[in-house]
């Protein structure tokens, strides 16, 4: 089994079997608007960001794929004359068009799946793609989207391991349910290869910063959405997060301490 079929037989395994989710009181996917609400640019960009930047001349185009509220590519604005934003969500849509209204920067939405859509998106001089590629189990026609509609560079950002491995001994303490251990980020490296993409890599641990809600019951009922569980089992829920439910800089967020995220690249041949 290569890296592409890996990649699809794994990541399936991240559903949340049917009885469970017939037994919550809410949906558990999704996330709120305001948690992707992106504040000033960062003083320090990391790896996605400067690689991104030094392939955009000034006035180049960037297509962003699952935009949300345009942390991948708002950060561009300077440089940019036109962002494209594909995403999902009407709400994140929104929000980018907000995003970049403040910044001064044209954008353009686009509203579905990719790469259901990518026959509406235009070729840009620089395509990023941020923490999407473990919603994807059919990298192949993903990534080739991706690559078709850049004319210099891909920029693709990570969690090393799938964004909700943190929450494996949850799942156990809840419902009595083992999760997987793949696929990966090295999975992901190794399934570009095969693909006929020249990837580079970098890997970095961000520092910690102020992110999430203003109340730490709200940071408590994401997780507790998350878990299919019930309100009445916040105060539960609380106690299992212990140190991963942290206050910064007045925000409260539930997660892992030193995620480690990778940066994948690579340039239009």
């Amino acid at each position: 089994m290569n890296a592409l079929e890996r990649w699809e037989h794994d990541l399936p395994r991240w559903g949340i079997p049917e009885e469970i989710i017939a037994a919550a009181p809410e949906s558990p996917w999704g996330f709120p608007v305001e948690l992707f609400r992106i504040g000033d640019d960062p003083a320090d960009p990391g790896p996605s960001t400067l690689r991104a930047r030094e392939a955009l001349e000034p006035g180049g185009t960037v297509l962003d794929v699952g935009v949300g509220g345009g942390a991948a590519s708002i950060p561009l604005a300077d440089r940019a004359s036109l962002i494209v934003g594909v995403d999902q969500s009407e709400a994140m849509l929104e929000e980018f068009r907000r995003a970049g209204r403040d910044r001064g920067v044209a954008t353009q939405e686009l509203h579905g799946d990719w790469p259901q859509v990518a026959p509406l998106a235009p070729t840009t001089d620089v395509v990023v793609c941020h923490h999407v590629f473990y919603n994807e189990p059919n990298l192949g026609p993903f990534a080739r989207g991706l690559e078709e509609h850049a004319r210099r560079r891909v920029v693709v950002e990570l969690t090393d391991r799938h964004p909700w491995s943190w929450m494996n001994d949850l799942w156990t303490r809840f419902h009595e349910l083992e999760r997987p251990d793949g696929p990966t980020a090295d999975d992901a490296e190794e399934a570009l290869g095969e693909l006929g993409f020249d990837v580079h890599r970098e890997d970095h641990v961000p520092a910690p910063r102020g992110s999430g809600f203003e109340r730490r019951e709200d940071a408590v009922a994401l997780i507790r959405r998350r878990l299919c569980l019930w309100p009445d089992r916040d105060d539960e829920v609380a106690e299992a997060l212990g140190h991963r439910l942290v206050e910064r800089e007045g925000l409260w967020s539930a997660g892992p301490a030193d995620q480690a995220i990778v940066t994948l690249w690579w340039d239009r041949t």
